[in-house]
This record gives structure tokens, sequence and C-alpha cells, in this order.
């Protein structure tokens, strides 16, 4: 196991480097830098003015050059200057994702709270009447546009009945622990009724498949119940590959949901990635995004490390 966890923060230390060189380059190729902008912007500086800043920030020199002295300071926790938010990336980072932690967090837990037992009622019963109404409900969550699921909820409990504030995170930004409830019910309720349809498909596929295997058949026939049978034989194996779905489904905690948050304006990560990408934010860009990255592979190694844990046939050597 010890070796399994340190190959595979090797492995992520890597794919971190490529993909922080891949990212500064694409951004990098972006038509105009963070100068162009502030000349297109301001009359009075001359093309002189414009070469001495580039000299300045160093955006005069190769790319790979650049990213090299980015990678430097990145090492020892400078992540550079906002040029968007004129502040440091770091002091516009941790709110943001603080918002996002506690948008998606919420939102995922509940999902799951409500997937798993939906799906798992359905499949202990397939083609029965509940199981249809399951599926119906998964599918339309899974097939509405999330933008139009916000939107109608807007219109129903924000305009229509008036109980509920249509977007903000509230007078302090939300980045207490739950800043002000109320303006966090409607994007939540946005992104359960999204993803917990497709968590709902996921549990019941799997565990139909595990219903359907000899062991548990033969718990069926020594006389088990069928909650001792779908909890004690069937749970187990079909949560392996629903657990690969749920790491993977991670990766929005950070990346956050730039529809939602864009709806709701609510200040969180995927909103602050689309803008620090627009306004060719280098380093906001960049921290952004490696950050998302960083999570999903911690996610994905969780998933690795929870399938020995749900079923103990599964070891790594």
């Amino acid at each position: 196991m010890t070796a399994l966890v340190l190959g595979r923060l090797w492995q992520g230390a890597v794919v971190l480097l490529v993909m922080s060189v891949a990212v500064y380059a694409l951004i990098g190729l972006m038509p105009g830098d963070p100068i162009d902008l502030m000349v297109s912007a301001d009359p009075t500086l001359t093309p002189e003015d414009a070469r001495r800043l580039k000299a300045l920030y160093g955006l005069d020199r190769p790319i790979l050059e650049r990213w090299w002295a980015w990678a430097g300071h990145a090492v020892r926790g400078d992540l550079g200057y906002s040029r968007l938010y004129a502040a440091p990336v770091s002091d516009v980072l941790l709110p943001a994702l603080a918002n996002t932690l506690v948008l998606l967090g919420t939102s995922f837990v509940l999902a799951l709270s409500i997937a798993l037992p939906a799906g798992a009622a359905a499949a202990v019963r397939p083609f029965s009447w509940y199981d249809r109404l399951i599926n119906a409900a998964a599918l339309a969550g899974a097939s509405a546009p999330t933008f139009w699921i916000g939107l109608v909820l807007i219109v129903v409990f924000a305009v229509n009945l008036g109980v509920l504030p249509a977007g903000g995170a509230g007078e302090d930004g939300g980045g207490g622990a739950f800043g002000r409830l109320e303006f966090l019910v409607l994007p939540a309720a946005t992104l359960v009724f999204a993803s917990a349809g497709g968590h709902v498909r996921f549990m019941r596929a799997a565990l139909v498949d595990a219903l359907g295997q000899d062991h548990v058949r033969t718990a069926y026939a020594k006389g088990a119940g069928t909650a001792r049978a779908v909890a004690g034989h069937a749970l187990r194996n079909a949560m392996i590959p629903v657990t690969t779905v749920i790491a993977l489904d991670m990766g929005t905690l950070v990346s956050g949901a730039l529809v939602v948050e864009t709806v709701f304006a609510w200040p969180g990560m995927g909103k602050l990635i689309h803008d620090a990408i627009m306004g060719n934010d280098f380093n906001l860009a960049l921290a952004t995004l490696l950050l998302t990255t960083g999570v999903t592979l911690a996610a994905s190694l969780f998933a690795d490390l929870a399938y020995a844990w749900i079923d103990p046939r599964v070891t790594y050597r």
C-alpha cells in the first residue's frame, strides 16, 4: 500500500509538471498579453512604455524561460500576482476555493445521500413501478441543462414566491463557514438535481449486475432475505465501479460548476478560472487549473485506496 501511495504521488508530481508547461504555453500563445491589454486601455502609454513594462515583467523572454522563472517562485510558495484582482494569487484563490467547497461539497453530499439509496431501491425490484419512476426522474435530472434548472428555480422561488434570493453569496461574500444559507439553497438544489440522476443510474446498473452473480443467488437459495443479500453480499461489489465515478466527480469540487456559479453569481472557482483565462491573467489561471488537476489526481488515489477497504479481495503489491 505504501508503495502504491508513493508511486502515485510521484506520478502526480510528473503530471502536474507537464500540465504546468502545457497550460502556461497555451495561455502564452493566446493573442494579447497583460501589457497589450493595459496599453489598449490607456491611450497615454507609448510603445516605448509597453516595451519597458514587458521587460520589467519578463514578457519579452521566451515562454519556456518565463515558465521556469514562474516554477521557481511557485516551489517556494509564491504563485505570483493577479493582474485582474490587483492582489497576490493566494489571496484571490483561497476565498473562491472556500466558496466552491461550501457549494459543491454540500450538493455532492446531498446528491449521494439521495442517489445511492434510490439506485439501490430501483435495482432490488427491476422493472417495477417505482424502478420506472426512479429511472424517469434520474433521466430527467441527467438530461436537463443545468442553466435551465437554475433559471426555473429562480423564477419559481425568487421571482414568483420571493422566498429565496436569486443570486449572490451573502453580505460576507460566502467566505464564512457557510455564509448565509439562504443564498446556498438554490444553487445547491440545482447541482443536486443535475448530478443525482447520473449517480442513480450508475448505482442501479452496478447493483443489478452484482445481484445476478452466483454467490448472491446462492445466498438467496440458503434463505437470505433481500436486505441481507444486498447489504451483505452484493453492495460491496456494486460500490467498486460507483466509487470510481464518485472519485472522478470530486474534481468538480475545485474546478467548480461554472454554469451554476454564473447563473447564481456565486464567487467560486469555476467563475474565477473563466475570468482568469478570458482576462489573460497568467498567474491566476495557471494556479487555478493546476489546483483542479491536483484535486482530481488526489481523488483518483483515494478511490484506489477505497477499493481495498470496500472489497478485501483487492490488494496492491
